[in-house]
Formats: C-alpha cells, sequence, structure tokens
C-alpha cells in the first residue's frame, strides 16, 4: 500500500472561474495553465466545507474529451489531499452526466459506501479537442447540480485563493481496467475504485421501462431503430443497453466510439450538427434516404440531451416532452401510479402547459437549468420535465438523460404498437404527433442561436427589449408597423422565478413577450458558451385549429421571426445577418 503526503502549493486568483449554468466552461488552453484546474477544485472543496468533504465518497468522470483523464488524475490527488475517503472513477473516466445521477443515488460499495458528491468532466455538447472546449462542474449528494449558494461560494473562493492541496506520492490510477487501489494518507486510508461505467445505470433504467415489450418492438421486421452517439459518451451505454439488453442489431448504432474531439464534429444533437442521423433518417435537402428508419436519436457529448425523429419526421423537444407527459402513466411502468407534476424551462414551448391543464397536472416554469427542476423533484412535486434545448428527463435522477428519453419514446411506440406488430400497419412517430396536435394544438417553434457574437452589443440588443417593455402600446404599433397578421402582445416582462421549495429567487432570466393568441417570443443570453456571448432566441406561434396545424413549420413561423428580428434590431447589435443555428 503506497503512503503519500499532503502538499500545500501556493496559488494566485484566475479571473473568470464563475461557473455558469452548468459549471466551469472554458477552452482547453485555458484550464491547461498552471493550477487554474486545481484552483478551482480546491475552491469548490472550501465551498463544500470540512463537513462534506473529509470522509466523502466523490466520483470524478465525464464525456471523455480532451484533457479528461489528466483532469481525473489531479483532482483524485486533490481529493486525497482533502481528506476524501474515497474516489469511484468509471472505466477509462467514461461516466454520462445521467450515469453520474444515477450512481451518486444508487450505487453502493463492495464496503457498503453510497457517494456523497461528483466532479463531472464535460462541456456538454459543445466541441472537443486541444483547440477546444472542456468543462468542470460539481454535483451534491442528491445527484444533482450544485445550487446558486454552493456555485457562488465557489466563485467567490476563486477570486482569494492562495494555496491549494494535492497528495505527494500518490501514483497515476490506472482507470483502464476495474479494481480497488488503496493508499494511506495522512487521515488515513483512501480508495480508488474503478468500475463498470454501465452497470448501475442500466439495472436504473430496468426498473423504470418494461424492456420486454421494447424488445419485442425492436425484434420486429416492420421496425428499424437508429442511434447517433456523436461520438460522446452515450456510445459506452448505448451497445449494452439497446444491442446485448433490447436485442437491436449493432448495425443500428452510429458514431458510438467515444472520442476525445467527438471525431471532429459538434456533439449536439440537432439537425444542423447530426448530419449523419439526419440523412439517414429521410431528413437532408442534399441527400435522399430510399428507406429511412421508423425511428432514430442522436446523443450529445455528455449523454444528457437527446434528438428525436421519425422516418422523415422532426420531434421538436418540446412536442418530445409533452407527448411522454400525455403517454406516460399508460407506456411507463414507473409512472403507471400517475405523475406528481410536470415542469418545463420558461423558453421551452407551451405543450407541456396543454398536456398539464387538460390531466389535471401540477405544472412548473422554472428557468434554464436542470438544478431548478430538481427543487421540485426533491419536494416530490414533479414527475417528468424538458428544455427545448433537447433535454428531457424524470425524477429517476437530478439530471436530464438522454437514453431516458429514447426509451421513453420507445416505450411509446411499443404500446401504441402492442396489438399491430403482426399484422397492420405500425403507429409511426409522426402518427403519435400529430394525433397529439389534434388533441391539444400545435405549437410551432423554433429557436435561432447567435453564438459567439460581442459581449457588449448582446447585453445592448437586451438592454433594448428591455427598454421597449415600459409601453405595451408602443410595442404594439411598432409590431403592426412590421406585420399587421401578427397578434397584439398582452404582456411583456424580464422572467423572474419564486422557487416554491426554497423561496429563493431567481431575477433576469430572459426576457418575454406574450401574444394575444398564446404565442410568444423569448430572448435570453445563453451561459453554456465558453467565449463570447450567445443570444438566444425562441419563436413559438400557438395554433389550436385542427385545420391548420399541418402547415410547414417556417411558413408558420415566418411573420413572428420578422417581428422578433426587426423589433429587437438583430442585425444592428450584433452585425449578423443570420443566426448560427436554427434548431
Amino acid at each position: 500500500m503506497a503512503n503519500f503526503k499532503v502538499s500545500r502549493v501556493e496559488t494566485t486568483p484566475f479571473e473568470g472561474q464563475k461557473p455558469g449554468t452548468s459549471g466551469l466552461r472554458k477552452k482547453v488552453k485555458v484550464f491547461i495553465q498552471p493550477h487554474y484546474l486545481q484552483n478551482f477544485v480546491q475552491a469548490t472543496f472550501n465551498a463544500l466545507g470540512a463537513d462534506r468533504v473529509e470522509g466523502a465518497t466523490l466520483v470524478v468522470s465525464g464525456d471523455g474529451r480532451y484533457y479528461s483523464k489528466d483532469a481525473i488524475q489531479i483532482i483524485t490527488k486533490m481529493a486525497a489531499a482533502n481528506g476524501v475517503r474515497r474516489v469511484w472513477i468509471g472505466q477509462n473516466g467514461l461516466l454520462s452526466t445521467p450515469a453520474v445521477s444515477a450512481v451518486v443515488r444508487e450505487r453502493v460499495g463492495a464496503d457498503g459506501s453510497k457517494a456523497t458528491g461528483a466532479f463531472i468532466l464535460t462541456a456538454s455538447h459543445n466541441p472537443g479537442g486541444p483547440h477546444e472546449d472542456f468543462g468542470i462542474k460539481y454535483n451534491m449528494e442528491n445527484g444533482g447540480p450544485a445550487p446558486e449558494g454552493i456555485t457562488n461560494k465557489i466563485y467567490e473562493n476563486t477570486t482569494t485563493i492562495k494555496e491549494y492541496l494535492i497528495a505527494d506520492g500518490l501514483p497515476d490510477v490506472d482507470i483502464s481496467s476495474t479494481g480497488v487501489s488503496s493508499f494511506e494518507g495522512p487521515k488515513g486510508k483512501f480508495d480508488v475504485d474503478v468500475f463498470d461505467s454501465t452497470s448501475d445505470y442500466l439495472k436504473l433504467l430496468k426498473s423504470i421501462f418494461d424492456f420486454p415489450a421494447i424488445q419485442k418492438l425492436l425484434s420486429s421486421p416492420k421496425f428499424s431503430f437508429c442511434y447517433d452517439a456523436l461520438h460522446g459518451v452515450a456510445g459506452v451505454h448505448a451497445k449494452r443497453i439497446f444491442v446485448e439488453e433490447l436485442g437491436a442489431n449493432e448495425t443500428s448504432l452510429v458514431n458510438c466510439v467515444p472520442k476525445e474531439d467527438f471525431g471532429g464534429g459538434h456533439p449536439d444533437p440537432n439537425l444542423t450538427y447530426a448530419k449523419e442521423l439526419v440523412a439517414r433518417m429521410g431528413l437532408s435537402k442534399t441527400h435522399s434516404e430510399p428507406n429511412p428508419p421508423e425511428f432514430g436519436a442522436a446523443a450529445d457529448g455528455d449523454g444528457d440531451r437527446n434528438m428525436v425523429l421519425g422516418k422523415r419526421f422532426f420531434v421538436t423537444p418540446s412536442d418530445s416532452v409533452a407527448i411522454i407527459a400525455a403517454n406516460a402513466v399508460q407506456a411507463i411502468p414507473y409512472f403507471s401510479g400517475g405523475l406528481k407534476g410536470v415542469a418545463r424551462s420558461m423558453p421551452t414551448s407551451a405543450a407541456l402547459d396543454i398536456v398539464a391543464k387538460h390531466l389535471n397536472l401540477k405544472f412548473f416554469e422554472v428557468p434554464t437549468g436542470w438544478k431548478f427542476f430538481g427543487n421540485l423533484m426533491d419536494a416530490g412535486m414533479c414527475s417528468i420535465c424538458g428544455e427545448e434545448s433537447f433535454g428531457t428527463g424524470s425524477d429517476h435522477i437530478r439530471e436530464k438523460d438522454g437514453i431516458w428519453a429514447v426509451l421513453a419514446w420507445l416505450s411509446i411506440l411499443a404500446y401504441k404498437n402492442k396489438d399491430n406488430l403482426g399484422e397492420g400497419n405500425l403507429v409511426s412517430v409522426e402518427d403519435i404527433v400529430r394525433q397529439h396536435w389534434a388533441t391539444y394544438g400545435r405549437h410551432y417553434y423554433t429557436r435561432y442561436d447567435y453564438e459567439n457574437v460581442n459581449a457588449d452589443g448582446a447585453k445592448d440588443l437586451m438592454a433594448h427589449l428591455v427598454k421597449l417593455q415600459s409601453s405595451i402600446d408602443e410595442v404594439n404599433k411598432l409590431i403592426k408597423g412590421i406585420r399587421s397578421d401578427v397578434s397584439n402582445v398582452v404582456h411583456a416582462d424580464e422572467f423572474e422565478y419564486k422557487d416554491p421549495v426554497d423561496g429563493s429567487v431567481s431575477k433576469h432570466q430572459g426576457i418575454r413577450y406574450l401574444f394575444e393568441d398564446g404565442s410568444r417570443l423569448v430572448f435570453r443570453l445563453s451561459g453554456t458558451g465558453s467565449e463570447g456571448a450567445t443570444i438566444r432566441l425562441y419563436i413559438e406561434q400557438y395554433e389550436k385549429d385542427s385545420s391548420k396545424i399541418g402547415r410547414d413549420s417556417q411558413e408558420a413561423l415566418a411573420p413572428l421571426v420578422e417581428v422578433a428580428l426587426k423589433l429587437s434590431k438583430m442585425q444592428e447589435y450584433t452585425s449578423r445577418s443570420a443566426p448560427t443555428v436554427i434548431t
């Protein structure tokens, strides 16, 4: 058993180590500066306090992006020096963000230990590689992201830090093979447990879904399936879950080998970046696929986001969470006793609101950031939730869960087709969505992302939109001058949320313009980029006339798009004539 000592290393603060909605994200070149990662990790330990750190069991893993393996060794040595009792690492350092949450909540070590928190190494859907992004965030004992009270303390600590602790004489741990390594330090024993990345997560998923029913669907010659992990960490789980457990053909899996640079691609599951899946599903504008699969899905880099596609058909994330909620009690055993409530992020379309009203469910509209859902779930107030940014989940964990969302859709398809896998036509993804629209109305919806724009220009644009809200009459005059066929604005505000659980107030969460016909425009600065500013513009047109729910989305949204761009003076403030990404 190797012995180690504790070294105190002098350091000075770095500017800008403020965690965003999902931790600290910067370019790799920033993170590899001497002391940079160490400062943030020590600031986190200091924010948690000795009572939460000494004797703790911490999970340290991530999406496998470039610099992850080095970071795991650094954090492990710092954990040892700060009195942590044991560190759990997924094999090869790989654990999807939802799997980390599952491990924190569900895994029991051989010695009966339970995890008390986690460092997740990910920049989510941002590109990876030596010249791209790296990220780190801390999750609490409930498996969810640290609340603002903790992240604010972390940031404060980064501005005053003078030293960090690291184990001297602790060797690098082999994370490529499972097993426990034990060491001895000034405060006693320290263990590093490298474990199988999928087992605990799979066990939880099998307790939620009817795997035999999904297996029956996937084994039907009438049904075809495609899953694209975009070379992210979800690929580690995909083979085990979809192929080995559910019997899908291995050829159904695309880009399921995790890579440090995500194969040079952008691991964001949307119609712009998931090009190979989009083409295979018959939705490419340049390539015509003669016989697309019945169902397709994609994941992002850390496996918490999802995109769901039918044959030549895209399901918006806003519709996806609404449809899952509408069908969950019948199709998913975990929810057979009923839903406690549902929630969506503010920019997400109001499709879920309509379902909640029809089904008499508790409903919550929260700021962007999964921690707000976590509070509701911990209080037993919410079962299913979602964000328009391709994140969907439930109270089985405290993170969004891309594979859970795919299994939820497969469960709905299995339920709808339980009597016609032999004879008759399959009920398709498109059939399910169109039936939903016929019942609840359709929320035509799109998001325009303006990435890496000048930060000052972005702030000026938002200030302009807030100023406009002082007179709704003036806003409506401007709108009628742009498009006379657009409904009147009846309410405009800067979204503010008071948490019903802990009473905390989150201000400046986005600018809303709400229209008389149920349509909305939302403008928001995103905190997920690593440099510059990202403006997100959300455009939503509600249509309850069943004769008008089959229109082309771009055509239906065109009037509101024109109003949004001219009202905000988007080009004037950003110098951009078009968005970076449209979803």
